[in-house]
């Protein structure tokens, strides 16, 4: 005769495959975010960092512009009328131009007149300057948008990122430069 207190059966094994389920998704989840950090990083490797290069010129409405340290943290943030991701994130990025300081540089998209036409088209009440050619994203590292930056009241740049960011990420990066 066999003792019952001895034998596995099948609420034995399930106690035992919780802790083990939890274990395996807590160890799947930080491979992931890992590899999302990781690729991050490769992405941001040649963006500007330490001192912002200087920014100025002119906005999409004609006024002139200059990034000025000393007024508190400041989002630059790089996009492109034809980029699908850039498009993601604008109403994030406008949200925060509520709050935040939040200059835009539209690059390769086109005259002033266009891009102020997307702008109205999308809603969108961000400043934004000129960069037609280029040369301003090149001066920042920047080869693919989008491509956001943190900027402190010293003018150094404390975060740097190419690629889809949230809302809240921004907003935390700009909270920790304050």
């Amino acid at each position: 005769m066999k003792d019952s207190h001895n034998q596995i059966g099948p609420s034995a094994d399930r106690r035992g495959k919780p802790k083990r389920r939890w274990w395996a998704w807590a160890r799947d989840i930080g491979l992931v975010l890992l590899v999302l950090l990781a690729v991050q990083w490769w992405q941001a490797r040649d963006l500007a960092n330490a001192a912002a290069p200087p920014l100025a010129g002119i906005l999409a409405d004609g006024e002139p512009y200059q990034l000025v340290s000393g007024e508190g943290p400041t989002l630059v943030h790089f996009w492109a009328e034809w980029c699908p991701i850039c498009r993601l994130e604008q109403g994030s990025i406008d949200r925060i131009a509520t709050d935040h300081r939040v200059i835009t540089v539209a690059t390769t998209s086109g005259t002033a007149d266009e891009v102020r036409a997307f702008l109205q088209a999308e809603g969108l009440g961000f400043s934004t300057l000129m960069d037609e050619g280029g040369d301003v994203a090149r001066t920042w590292g920047v080869s693919g948008v989008p491509a956001t930056f943190i900027v402190d009241s010293t003018g150094m740049i404390t975060s740097a990122t190419q690629g889809y960011s949230t809302e809240f990420g921004l907003r935390l990066r700009l909270w920790l430069a304050d």
